[in-house]
């Protein structure tokens, strides 16, 4: 029989990984609030699982979690974390994939649980259509994990290399790339990065 863990469950409340795990027994809090320790250090907590969580994890939080505080972020680590890791993998043309990793106290930065690396058809593809991927990716990868994860027998490895990293304003200075918003195309943006490297 499987053992049920109390997960806290940080990122929407829409996520389609929250009713996944409590149809496997799970039992699940979730938040999108900014943490305080005074709010979650009595409830005994057995895991830390943050997807689209949009705060940062302080380590006196993290510190109640030794190996069992993990984050899953759409980019391809070391590459592009933080903000808008999709927009960038086009726009710096980096690798695209998506990441499971321990969460430490910097941004993305933690040890690498498991990856899945993706490749876009630029002429079809748009920004919505391959974000929608890279999140169907993740909670699949997420999904085919968690017996490992919640056992914490799975494999971690450093981080290697430099990678990259974004803050939320760094786009704002290329939003003019955006005109579609989201439907638009990924040729555009790897056009623009076709054009920055000559």
């Amino acid at each position: 029989m499987r053992s049920s863990e109390k997960i806290l469950f940080l990122g929407p409340e829409d996520s389609p990984l929250i009713r996944w795990l409590q149809l496997n027994g799970e039992q699940v809090v979730q938040t999108v609030n900014q943490l305080a320790i005074k709010d979650i250090a009595s409830q005994e907590f057995s895991f830390l699982v943050s997807y689209g969580y949009r705060h940062i994890i302080g380590t006196e939080v993290l510190d109640l979690f030794p190996s069992r505080a993990i984050n899953l972020h759409i980019s391809f680590l070391p590459w592009n974390r933080g903000a808008d890791p999709n927009f960038w993998s086009f726009i710096e043309d980096t690798p695209k994939g998506v990441t499971i990793h321990y969460l430490d106290e910097g941004v993305d930065t933690g040890d690498i649980i498991c990856q899945q690396e993706l490749q876009f058809e630029s002429g079809g593809e748009t920004l919505a259509s391959t974000y929608q991927k890279l999140h169907a990716t993740i909670q699949e990868l997420f999904r085919s994990n968690w017996d490992e994860i919640k056992a914490v027998r799975c494999p971690r490895r450093k981080q290697i290399g430099k990678g990259s990293v974004h803050k939320m304003a760094d786009k704002a200075k290329l939003s003019h790339l955006l005109t579609d918003g989201w439907q638009t195309s990924v040729s555009v943006l790897s056009n623009y990065a076709s054009k920055r490297s000559q």
